[in-house]
C-alpha cells in the first residue's frame, strides 16, 4: 500500500518535519523528499482534489509503475501434476 496520501497530509496539514513524517509512516526520509519534491514540481497542494483517488494518485507520482493488482507468477497446475 502507498502512502502518498498520508506523507502530503502530514507534510501540508500537520506541518510536521520530513523526519517525524518518517517516523509516522514508516516510509524512509529519502522517499518523502522525493514525493515532496514531485508534489512541489505538480503545484500540488492540501487538500488533494476530491475526485483524486488513491490510483490516479500514484500514478501520478510513480507513471512507470504498475498500479494494477495481478498475479505475477501463473499458479501451477495442480491436477495436472500427481505427487
Amino acid at each position: 500500500m502507498r502512502k502518498i496520501r498520508e506523507v502530503l497530509r502530514l507534510h501540508f496539514s500537520a506541518g510536521l518535519s520530513i523526519r517525524e513524517i518518517g517516523r509516522s509512516t514508516k516510509v524512509s526520509v529519502g522517499s518523502i523528499q522525493t514525493l515532496l519534491s514531485k508534489a512541489k514540481s505538480m503545484n500540488l497542494s492540501w487538500p488533494l482534489p476530491e475526485a483524486l483517488d488513491d490510483a490516479q494518485l500514484a500514478r501520478r507520482f510513480y507513471p512507470q509503475a504498475d498500479t494494477r493488482h495481478a498475479k505475477r507468477f501463473q499458479e501451477p497446475d495442480w491436477a495436472g501434476n500427481p505427487p
